[in-house]
């Protein structure tokens, strides 16, 4: 956006300054009577004339009698008028910063007598921005719900491969898509007349996969608890992880048998070993080292029938030399002398807290599920927000890359009260994957 004084030292290269009198009282304004007239509309900072402007833009109305306007309005948003760029013949005025209720392509100039005249310009949309997807392994033919900002109408959305999807529901953050035929996993672009983005996200997106429970990466349960990993027809790729299904009181009190999903690298060997697949640190599979730009994501579906109402999913990494499968002081084959796998840096007890965030979909309404359906659920990675203990305190202490050799999912805790439950949430194709 121009500056104040820039627009005047353009309205003087522009106008020469309408008048001696102007130049010695550059305040004063003399409003006229009448109708004013537009010839034309260009842009502030260059002799072009135009039809449209970006939102914020300053642009430069031509015509006649234009200081008897004493107000203009963008389709159904006014603009903030400032005198001092105002004479007979031309008008400087920022574009308003919001998109219209009711789009009708006009400006219209007012006078103080009633009087309106309307010229032709549309009012343009910054470029769309794609950051969300619902369900990120929808299959063709079903419909997700797309979140970002400034989709606006008429709008492609075209799945990598070239299929363009249906869109209905269309808002200015939101829409709902249905996944065309011959949809290919990657990137999904969004087209308006303002411009083209690519997706934040990758449709069907396999990068950075820690566990799928399929075995693709061949990693599953391997700690001190297995949970169920199992498939029903609720499955959208093979097997998933349960956890619940068990009764949860309202402070989620500590229950490892029914809520804790632990992957502990190491092979009880001396020195320790990692052997592939079961057993190496997340580390060895994907590049954590621009972990303040990536994020967590999983599947999760939540049946109406068990809502989740109490506790915080905790999704606590740490480093080798905390936590292996092996035994306390058992030395790897890197010379790291190894923390054994325990529970200690979940609890706090008698250990330094490890980090983790915190993850509590219930607590705005009380009570979540997903509706009987898959939903994508995207967890930043960056050290805000992973800077709790157990009991949702805020807490000091190292998270890096290196916090991403082991990984445990447990319900529990949190700091927040809930209501006695028994929830079933079901996780799918955890992974670690840029922002963008």
């Amino acid at each position: 956006m121009k500056t104040k004084s820039y627009i005047f030292a353009l309205m003087v290269s522009l106008l020469g300054l309408a008048s001696c009198e102007n130049m010695d009282y550059p305040d004063r304004f003399r409003p006229t009577e009448g109708v004013p007239t537009v010839y034309s509309i260009r842009y502030a900072d260059k002799d072009q004339t135009i039809s449209s402007a970006f939102m914020k833009e300053v642009i430069c109305i031509l015509g006649e009698n234009l200081r008897s306007v004493n107000q203009v309005w963008f389709n159904d948003q006014q603009a903030t008028l400032n005198t001092s760029y105002i004479t007979n013949n031309t008008l400087l005025v920022e574009v308003p910063g919001s998109l219209p209720t009711e789009k009708t392509d006009k400006i219209y100039l007012k006078t103080k007598a009633g009087q309106t005249v309307t010229f032709d310009f549309k009012v343009l949309a910054p470029a769309p921005k794609l950051t969300d997807m619902s369900f990120e392994f929808a299959e063709p033919g079903s419909t997700v719900t797309m979140y970002g900002n400034f989709f606006v109408e008429p709008l492609t959305v075209t799945f990598a491969g070239g299929a363009e999807a249906k869109v209905s529901n269309v808002t200015m953050t939101s829409m709902d898509v249905v996944i065309p035929e011959g949809a290919q996993p990657g990137k999904v672009k969004v087209e308006t007349e303002s411009g083209v983005c690519q997706s934040n996200f990758n449709y069907k997106d396999d990068r950075g996969l820690l566990f799928d429970f399929d075995g693709k990466t061949g990693l599953g349960n391997h700690g001190w608890h297995n949970m169920v990993i199992t498939s029903d027809e609720t499955s959208f790729d093979g097997n998933f992880l349960l956890l619940g299904n068990s009764k949860l009181d309202a402070d989620a009190s500590w229950n490892d048998g029914a809520f804790s999903f632990e992957y502990w690298p190491g092979d009880y060997q001396n020195p320790e070993t990692y052997a592939n697949p079961i057993g190496v640190p997340l580390s060895f599979l994907t590049d954590f080292s621009d972990v303040e730009n990536m994020c967590l994501k999983f599947e999760m579906y939540i049946p109406s029938s068990n809502p989740w109402m109490a506790g915080a999913l905790q999704v606590i990494p740490a480093p080798v030399t905390v936590v292996s499968y092996g035994d306390a002081g058992v030395v790897d084959i890197f010379g790291n002398v190894l923390g054994g796998s325990n529970n200690k840096y979940i609890s706090g007890e008698g250990a330094a807290p490890a980090r983790r965030a915190l993850y509590r979909p219930w607590e705005a309404s009380g009570s979540y599920d997903t509706g009987d359906k898959w939903v994508t659920v995207t967890i930043p990675m960056n050290s805000s927000t992973f800077s709790y203990d157990l009991n949702g305190n805020v807490i000091d202490g190292v998270y890096n890359a290196d916090s991403w050799d082991s990984l445990v999912l447990f319900v529990v805790g949190g700091g927040v009260t809930g209501t006695e439950c028994t929830p079933i949430i079901k996780i799918d194709n955890i992974r670690a994957v840029p922002n963008k």
